[in-house]
């Protein structure tokens, strides 16, 4: 039963790695943004690169967040399938 569900867990492993580098491409990414805000002429290339890792973070974000609930409910998924063939196995006794 469980080399069954081995393939599903090796593949949400993968999945629940790549969210976890996500998170810290994200913070690696974010520890580098400038929290100040620019509105000067003089400034200009402040704002440009403030859009730009606006721009990475935002597509980060939106990445992590598919990933993380795609790795929630295949690990859900997984759990189903567990405890279904646990509960249609006939050789284990409830007494």
């Amino acid at each position: 039963m469980m080399t069954n569900l081995l393939p599903h867990i090796v593949i949400w492993a993968v999945l629940a790695t790549i969210v976890v580098i996500l998170a810290i491409y994200r913070r690696k990414i974010g520890s580098e943004a400038d929290e100040t805000l620019h509105v000067l002429d003089g400034e200009a290339a402040a704002m440009s690169a403030q859009a730009v890792v606006a721009k990475k973070l935002a597509v980060i974000d939106r990445w992590g967040k598919i990933l993380t609930v795609i790795a929630v409910i295949y690990l859900l998924a997984i759990a189903t399938m567990y405890f279904y063939a646990v509960f249609q196995d006939k050789s284990i006794k409830l007494t």
